[in-house]
């Protein structure tokens, strides 16, 4: 017997494996055949029929059955504690299923002969049973009830060799309703034609221990074959049309160890099978013209090959012809302004059909592998070639998708400043484009009174754009706040900022607000910048520190400096006592150090200077020798 390759080791044990259930006593775990019998006990909404003479040993009622009875019924839930379930046979309307209320005796409750069996081949029987008790109903049996114990046995036809036997275990009642399947196979001997199935219930009658049972079938059971070509075992075939005729070359693996017979068949349908005359080896070479089928009947017996259920078949291996595809259509060349993000390139291609990119019409580089889009990074055209995945049918021409990018207008951003009280032109500064600023203004100039941020929008002739951003400033006019005296010291202060310069004769500006060693009289301030200035005049009243009255012509009396300044203060001069010594004004606008004519001493005097304007002025002054 020919073994499977490695290469199908996994794949069969992954088909045989899933084909497994819970509940199984042993199943078919290969190829399988048509049912030879099956039981699903009818339909309908009426009890019955009862079952033929010598079935079963249990009595028939048409109703709810008690311990010992049964019935066939399209309900389940003849009892309050049964399942509310329908049968199991897939598809029907009032599906019957065979229900049995177990006798208190355990011991036979259903017997069938199978006829029409094949000889020399294994079966396989299989029936679907359901612990019909309800856990979950109040008040009924304790715990799970009874529990279902069910052993199946298949018999020859005298009744005198067991064949295969199996038990179920305890199947304990649950709180939802729950089919399960088991099943047996068995091998029938040469002139063996018919068998007898026996069901047995282990368990005892009493509070559960209740069962539906339903789709009883016979069919037969062969090695899990399949069919397989190339040097990877492929199991199926896909081809270009372009490329046929052509053959392949199929063989059969089986999982087993039995000494099988074959007759390959074909089909363009998968559904209507012809035999391939001479084909009964585990090889075939096929010529390959179009789509088609193929599947091996396989039986254990020649004479088998000719009963429709006394052989198996394989998994059927597919031949797929595929058409040559057209090239895939363009869903549109791709430009973009520069700067914008780069979309992807798209094609649509027919149902089945993949896209590979190229960066050339024929040949070429692939750029892009089983995508109908292509994002690429650089402009230019891209080519779109239409294929079918798993096979080599690809399309004649390739379709062009062309990408560019669109330049667009250089600016640069700007400032702009103006004087208070006045406007300034703010340009977008490049020609023959659009124009939106951000005040709605569409032309190339605008006129601003106003500080702040705006944009002008540019769009040239093919569409792109881009932003020139002008800030706005206002230069405001310089305001003089305040003066500040320090003896000498001049500060001009303002109520206003900016990039002022400063001047105490509007001639000499310097860039600091501050003067040093300023004599006394009557001055003016100026501050100003490019969009004017500020002036005011201020008394600048100089009270010496000390004087010298020795007669030496310099700095002998003590006065104040700047004749100007006289007629506007008087001064009071105090000795270290608080004694008036000398009042100075305009009469008499200094003082040589005496008192009635005779020389004070050198030390420190003080003054109080009262002001036209009402300020007041306080300090001392050293008197030298």
């Amino acid at each position: 017997m020919r073994k499977t390759s490695k290469g199908l080791v996994a794949f069969l044990f992954l088909i045989l494996t899933s084909t497994i259930s819970y509940g199984q006593l042993g199943f078919c775990l290969g190829s399988k055949g048509l049912p030879i019998f099956t039981e699903n006990f009818g339909s309908g909404t009426t009890f019955g029929p009862q079952l033929p003479a010598g079935t079963t040993s249990y009595n028939y009622v048409s109703g709810t059955p008690n311990d010992g009875d049964y019935t066939l019924s399209s309900q389940i839930n003849l009892n309050p504690s049964w399942h509310n379930s329908q049968d199991h046979t897939v598809g029907d309307t009032n599906g019957k299923s065979l229900i049995v209320n177990a006798s208190f005796t355990s011991g036979e409750f259903y017997k069938r002969t199978v006829t029409g069996l094949c000889v020399n081949t294994t079966f396989e029987f299989t029936a679907w049973l359901m612990n019909i008790y309800n856990s979950a109903s109040t008040g009924a049996c304790p715990g799970t009830g009874i529990p279902i114990n069910v052993t199946f046995e298949i018999w020859d036809a005298t009744e005198t060799t067991l064949l295969e036997s199996g038990s179920t275990g305890d199947i304990n009642g649950t709180p939802s309703a729950i089919w399960e399947q088991f099943g047996l196979t068995f091998t029938t001997l040469a002139g063996q034609t018919s068998v007898v199935l026996v069901m047995k219930n282990n368990g005892v009658g009493g509070c559960g221990n209740d069962l539906a049972i339903d789709d009883i079938m016979f069919r037969s059971c062969g090695d899990f074959t399949v069919i397989a070509t190339g040097p990877d075992n492929a199991t199926t075939f896909t081809t270009c049309e372009d490329q046929l005729p052509t053959s392949i070359n199929l063989n059969v693996f089986s999982e087993g160890t039995n000494l099988n017979v074959f007759q390959w068949q074909e089909s363009t349908d998968n559904t209507i099978w012809t035999d391939i005359v001479g084909e009964t080896t585990q090889n075939y070479v096929p010529n390959i013209s179009e789509s088609k089928f193929f599947r091996v009947k396989v039986a254990e017996d020649v004479a088998n090959l000719s009963n429709p259920f006394c052989f198996t078949v394989s998994e059927v291996f597919t031949v797929t012809v595929v058409p040559k595809p057209v090239a895939p259509t363009s869903n549109g060349d791709a430009d973009i302004c520069d700067g914008e993000p780069i979309p992807a390139l798209s094609v649509t291609a027919a149902t089945g059909e993949q896209v590979n990119w190229f960066d050339a019409p024929t040949g070429g580089n692939l750029v892009q592998a089983n995508s109908t889009t292509f994002t690429p990074t650089n402009e230019g055209t891209y080519y779109a070639e239409a294929f079918v995945p798993n096979a080599t049918c690809i399309s004649d021409t390739r379709t062009a998708v062309s990408f560019s990018i669109r330049e667009a207008p250089v600016v640069t951003d700007g400032s702009a400043t103006f004087c208070e009280g006045f406007s300034v032109t703010i340009s977008a500064e490049i020609d023959n484009v659009d124009y939106l600023w951000s005040t709605g203004e569409t032309t190339k100039d605008i006129r601003v009174t106003t500080p702040g941020t705006y944009t002008v929008t540019v769009t040239n002739n093919v569409g792109c754009s881009s932003i020139r951003t002008v800030t706005v400033t206002e230069t405001l006019i310089p305001v003089i706040e305040e003066i500040i005296i320090d003896h000498r010291t001049v500060t001009i202060l303002t109520s206003t900022t900016g990039d002022y310069e400063y001047a105490l004769d509007d001639l000499n500006y310097q860039d600091s607000n501050i003067f040093y060693g300023v004599t006394g009289g009557v001055r003016t301030a100026y501050v100003r910048n490019r969009c004017g200035r500020d002036f005011e005049k201020f008394d600048l009243i100089i009270l010496p520190k000390f004087f010298t009255p020795n007669g030496d012509g310099y700095n002998d009396t003590y006065q104040i400096e700047g004749n100007s300044m006289v007629p506007k203060v008087k001064i009071a001069i105090f000795d270290r006592h608080g004694a008036l010594i000398i009042y100075l004004d305009e009469r008499n606008s200094s003082w040589d150090g005496t008192l009635n004519g005779n020389p004070l001493p050198a030390t420190d005097y003080w003054y109080k200077a009262n002001f036209i304007d009402g300020s007041e002025m306080k300090g001392h002054f050293s008197l030298l020798r």
